[in-house]
């Protein structure tokens, strides 16, 4: 399951930076949580990060995005080897274009 943060959000800013898989960002009137990145943590802490440390209490389960612990450790390890991937070798690099000149 992802999680969600509803309108009671008071945009104190602490939950963004908690989030390891960057999937808090500013919304057009609150934050929002991306539930395609959202793993409530798991493969990272034992609890989401942003429930425990959100002073207002205001981020729920998501029912729209219901998840299994197995789905959400999936997710993590795609999220995590998506960063740990090196940079795509189709784009071509300035070096190997500047000598087809």
């Amino acid at each position: 399951m992802a999680l969600m943060i509803t309108d009671e959000c008071i945009n104190c800013d602490v939950c963004e930076p908690e989030c390891p898989n960057d999937a808090i960002y500013m919304g057009a009137e609150f934050y929002e949580i991306d539930p395609h990145k959202c793993t409530e943590c798991v493969g990272h802490f034992d609890e989401p990060q942003c429930v425990q440390i959100c002073p207002v209490a205001c981020i729920p389960v998501n029912p729209d995005h219901v998840e299994t612990r197995e789905t959400l450790m999936q997710k993590y390890v795609r999220l995590t080897a998506d960063k740990a991937a090196p940079p795509s070798s189709d784009a071509a690099s300035p070096s190997s274009s500047a000598g087809a000149l």
